[in-house]
């Protein structure tokens, strides 16, 4: 859902009905290719059948031929396309015989550390081993000590032994976690745990980036002096993405009640940082606004990591502002489209093995086409203060994802649509605030201080929440 004051439609025309056939099939390749391998000239034979159907129906070389030759040569051009696209990016891992073995291993921290209640997560990117360099870098996850502590871009020198990693049960489900493929996802093809990791050297990664997590840190640092725990990782988790462990207790509440999704960045954030960044520019000229604003979704969405959900809101976002300064209508299907199109041409592995992917396409989805069909059924739910749109939102989106969560968690909040019409409207403000807090708190402690007892009580009537309906038993 976007607030922003663009006119917004799902689209219908018949481009788009072709536009939606292809990427269909483009996807349905990746999926097909995610689970089943028959070689790079499967994918070739499937191209060329599918323009063979195109040609048919092109020169009417057979009597009679409809739009069914049409529609069968596109989606298999787009459906191999996206077994090709797969295979391209499925290539082998190398260092196989370093597995297994003690080594010395050098290379940068290309990650922000992902801080956990017991240890934390390095993604390690190996450049030299031995004394030797590798002729591809390679991304490897460390399972580390929290101390000595370690920043994007640190060159570090590694002593342990290199693992593959193993698929295992995940939950009480019975099924096997394809660990291997989750990891794949994100470049990662070994893991090392607890190996001894000396710094070299600070300042070795992208010097945006750099800035933007230094930025970040600097802003959790002042949020934290001013704010008590857990408030403050929660404030992390919503305003700006930090990677810090709420304790496995207090995120259990959260899965209990539906409102998991406020304390990782969700496209709704990304929605309210866009609308506050168009505000605070609205002074300026047309032009400079809208650069502001897409400079201010780009930083954020690379300051909170670039995970999938902040990447396609924020392509959504970007596509907003193109359709104002262009004076287009904003089709939206259209946007969504074009924003899990490149996201897959980008990472193919995302599709199958990144829930948040498709947690959040399928929740956009049912925004867009489910949610303004139930406004009727909320009539007596009070418009004040957004609550029956937050209600319609939260059943549509439920509705849309509830399939893949039982599957993924076999879990079902009852309570999830009371819970989140309680608390997200309190959400823009808890991030207004808690932003403030860091801002001023840079400056002065002092300065943080009004705006940190603000921002503590809209966490605190938050989690209150919260812990009243996780303790009902039933929720």
């Amino acid at each position: 859902r976007t607030s922003l004051p663009m006119r917004a439609r799902p689209a219908s025309n018949g481009m788009n009905r072709w536009l939606l056939v292809s990427f269909i099939g483009f996807a349905s390749g990746i999926a097909f290719r995610s689970f089943f391998a028959f070689g790079i000239y499967f994918s070739f034979f499937l191209i060329i059948l599918g323009i063979l159907f195109l040609l048919i129906r092109h020169t009417n070389i057979l009597e009679n031929v409809g739009m069914s030759f049409l529609f069968a040569g596109i989606m298999l051009v787009s459906f191999g396309l996206g077994v090709l696209r797969f295979d391209v990016s499925d290539i082998a891992p190398p260092l196989q015989e370093y597995v297994g073995k003690n080594n010395i291993f050098t290379g940068i921290i290309v990650d922000e550390p992902d801080v956990r209640e017991n240890h934390t997560k390095l993604t390690f990117k190996i450049t030299n081993i031995g004394g030797t360099d590798v002729t591809r870098p390679v991304k490897t996850l460390l399972i580390a000590e929290h101390y000595p502590e370690f920043i994007y871009g640190d060159d570090v020198t590694v002593r342990g032994k290199l693992e593959m990693p193993k698929n295992f049960e995940g939950s009480d489900l019975g099924r096997v976690f394809d660990y291997v493929s989750w990891l794949k996802k994100d470049g990662i093809y070994y893991q090392m745990f607890y190996p001894k990791v000396e710094l070299v050297e600070h300042g070795h990664g992208h010097p945006v980036k750099t800035v933007l997590f230094a930025l970040k840190n600097a802003l959790m640092d002042s949020v934290s002096r001013a704010v008590p725990e857990p408030h403050a990782s929660l404030v992390g988790g919503i305003v700006f993405g930090a990677k810090h462990s709420l304790g496995e207790e207090l995120l259990n509440a959260f899965r209990a009640t539906g409102i998991i999704h406020i304390v990782v960045l969700s496209g709704y954030n990304v929605t309210i940082v866009a609308e506050w960044i168009g505000r605070m520019a609205s002074f300026a000229p047309r032009a400079v606004a809208l650069s502001l604003s897409a400079f201010g979704i780009l930083g954020f969405a690379l300051m909170t990591g670039a995970g999938a959900t902040v990447v396609r809101a924020s392509i959504m976002a970007l596509l907003v502002l193109l359709a104002r300064a262009t004076g287009r209508i904003y089709e939206i299907t259209t946007a969504l489209l074009f924003a899990a199109f490149f996201m897959l041409l980008h990472n193919p592995h995302i599709l199958v093995f990144d829930a948040s992917f498709q947690l959040s396409f399928m929740a956009t989805v049912g925004l867009i086409y489910l949610a303004p069909h139930l406004q009727k059924y909320f009539s007596l739910v009070p418009e004040k203060f957004g609550l029956r749109d937050f209600a319609t939102a939260t059943v549509s989106t439920q509705l849309f994802v509830l399939p893949l969560l039982l599957y993924m968690t076999g879990q079902l909040s009852i309570v999830s649509v009371p819970v989140n019409m309680l608390i997200l409207a309190f959400i823009p403000l808890t991030m207004l605030f808690g932003f403030l807090t860091g801002v001023f708190g840079i400056a002065s402690f002092i300065l943080s201080l009004p705006f940190a007892f603000i921002t503590y009580l809209l966490l605190a009537y938050e989690l209150k929440v919260v812990e009243i309906f996780n303790a009902l038993p039933f929720s």
